[in-house]
């Protein structure tokens, strides 16, 4: 299962039934908040540098290593994405702000963690090339 398939179906499970779930939607949405620059697919080297930027390098650590996640709360995610991008993004879904926290809460470390076997990202950054891109922006 590649990553948007995974985010996508995690997100999903924790929207509330009154909010647009259909693939094309959460993906437009995930993408629009996990692509870094691009903004789209998945950019796991923008994640990574995002909560290493803002004070959360043991949580992201965490979740690249194989052992047990560390939470992220609600307010983290908040404050990483921004207010403005979380409400465009629960108004584009037609869900309620707090539902697509809790969704990004579960979702954000299982897709990392998923996707960091042995602690590398080797492969989901798209190989050394990638690893430079990510490495410069833990440097920024």
């Amino acid at each position: 299962m590649d990553m948007m398939q995974m985010a996508t179906q995690l997100l999903a499970s924790k929207l509330s039934g009154n909010a647009n779930q259909s693939n094309g939607t959460l993906e437009n949405v995930i993408g629009s908040l996990l692509g870094g620059s691009s903004n789209s697919g998945i950019d796991l080297g923008s994640i990574i540098g995002t909560l290493q930027n803002s004070g959360l390098g043991d949580i992201a650590q965490s979740w690249l290593d194989d052992g047990d996640n560390n939470d992220i709360s609600r307010s983290q995610i908040e404050n990483i994405f921004g207010s403005d991008k979380i409400q465009n993004a629960a108004r584009e879904l037609g869900a309620d702000q707090n539902d697509l926290l809790r969704g990004l809460q579960d979702m954000l470390p299982k897709v990392i963690d998923k996707s960091s076997s042995g602690g590398s990202l080797l492969d989901s950054v798209g190989g050394i090339g990638g690893l430079a891109n990510l490495a410069g922006k833990f440097l920024k």
